[in-house]
């Protein structure tokens, strides 16, 4: 897999695409002169069209700042499941112990009954 191209270096392609279509050339033979596939050029054509520069780096960062996100809530939905089964399951052993629930400092201690 070849190099990523950035947002500027798309944009300058497409416009030399253009240029060439606008002289005759076919679309396959305009993005081969500009080092793309004709598939690639369809794609960028429709991401890109009508983007300036800054505005194209700008839409990246948001792709970035909204993948990095979503991965956050992910973990943190994770961490949250993970979590609440923890609880469910102290819960489960409590309501199945039939002793109370006492720490091993406190049953020597205070012979067991803090909880009662």
């Amino acid at each position: 897999m070849g190099k990523r191209a950035k947002p500027e270096e798309i944009i300058a392609k497409l416009r030399e695409v253009e240029v060439r279509l606008a002289r005759g050339e076919t679309a396959a033979t305009a993005a081969r002169a500009v080092g793309v596939t004709e598939q690639t050029y369809y794609r960028w054509r429709k991401e890109y069209a009508g983007l300036q520069v800054d505005q194209a780096k700008r839409m990246k960062e948001m792709e970035k700042e909204h993948a990095r996100l979503r991965r956050a809530v992910s973990d943190l939905t994770l961490d949250n499941q993970i979590l609440q089964e923890v609880v469910r399951g102290a819960a489960d052993r409590r309501s199945q112990s039939s002793k109370p629930f006492t720490t091993p400092e406190c049953s020597r201690s205070c012979g067991g009954s803090a909880l009662r």
